[in-house]
């Protein structure tokens, strides 16, 4: 009886296939913000309402911006160094000189 019963442990379960019905679920992702830096000018478009943070690399927020319409230019008044600027997911590392 033992060998009986170690045999069918063996062979695999045969799973009859699930089928479940689901709606599809419509996804619609807008175009990412586009940043580009010359020296301290920054352009973003795309964006309009976004807000623009300006991040040191040791994580303190020093500015933030809001993008008011569909392309904006604006002039970063700050000192020498490494920042990130943040939109939406957009994320630009720029070096003020």
């Amino acid at each position: 009886m033992a060998v009986f019963a170690c045999s069918l442990l063996a062979v695999p379960a045969m799973a009859a296939p699930m089928v479940m019905e689901m709606g599809v679920a419509e996804q619609i992702e807008e175009p990412a913000p586009v940043i580009t830096v010359d020296g301290n000018i920054v352009s973003v478009s795309g964006a309009s309402g976004m807000k623009m943070e300006v991040v040191s690399l040791t994580g303190r927020a020093v500015a933030t911006y809001k993008i008011e319409g569909p392309a904006q230019r604006l002039e970063l008044n700050l000192p020498k160094g490494c920042y990130i600027l943040k939109v939406g997911k957009t994320v630009r590392k720029v070096t003020v000189q």
